[in-house]
């Protein structure tokens, strides 16, 4: 199949990682579909005003009545979905992530957004691309999945369960043609960082091997490359894309 006449979903689309995802795509040829709970929109509208095919969606990725009404929409107006990216995610609203320390109701939304959220979108989206031969899906994780980082249980064990979910549905759906792998970015500057101060921005590049905190286009490029043609005889992976870190 040629890009140009391929559709993505790229959920997180309107700040930050899905949105670097969402143009990165525009430029390999794809009509990008962009979701997020805010921005969507206004990302698709810039990717229109720049010459490229988008549209924009508000979805609250928890929400499976919605993945549901989504999907039907765009096989309805575009024949199918080819590419997912699944890259929406929250970290704790209160900054306290420990297993002492962490709410049950924050445990609870970190673990519905990063997680059952992933579920919900390759639950949605894997039927129509099994009857139409194959499909690409591309999950974000984290560092945070592969290894122990302080202060992140919550989105700690999210991650590590969108490993698991993507490397089981990996095999599982392998001989329908779905190619499904994973990104773990390492420490990237983008609006989910918050307020830290300019000291530990600093010391987080420090710590990276290469020097610098990642760019939201370093992610992008990795989940380009696995939907192009790159990515046509991996599934099932795990891909740190760190600077790094992980391999200290």
């Amino acid at each position: 199949m040629s890009s140009s006449s391929l559709v993505a979903l790229v959920t997180g689309a309107g700040s930050g990682i899905g949105r670097a995802t969402a143009i990165a795509l525009a430029h390999a040829g794809h009509h990008v579909v962009c979701a997020d709970i805010k921005g969507a929109e206004a990302t698709a509208e810039g990717l229109v005003a720049d010459g490229f095919s988008s549209s924009g969606h508000s979805l609250d990725v928890r929400d499976s009545a919605a993945w549901e009404a989504l999907v039907a929409q765009l096989v309805s107006a575009n024949g199918g979905i080819d590419v997912l990216a699944n890259v929406a995610g929250v970290v704790s609203a209160t900054g306290i992530d420990t297993v002492i320390d962490q709410t049950e109701a924050e445990w609870q939304r970190i673990i519905d957004v990063d997680l059952k959220g992933v579920w919900l979108g390759m639950r949605a989206v894997m039927p129509q691309m099994i009857s139409r031969g194959g499909g690409r899906i591309v999950n974000v994780a984290s560092l945070a999945g592969l290894i122990g980082i302080a202060n992140l249980v919550t989105y700690s064990a999210a991650k590590a369960g969108v490993i698991g979910l993507s490397r089981q549905a990996a095999i599982e759906y392998a001989d329908k043609g779905i190619n499904i792998n994973v990104i773990c970015p390492g420490i990237i500057d983008t609006p989910i960082l918050g307020d830290i101060t300019a000291e530990m921005r600093s010391a987080n590049a420090a710590a990276t091997p290469l020097g610098r905190l990642g760019r939201p286009e370093d992610i992008a490029a990795s989940i380009v490359h696995f939907a192009g043609p790159g990515g046509a005889f991996i599934t099932g992976q795990v891909l740190a894309v760190d600077g790094g870190w992980a391999a200290q």
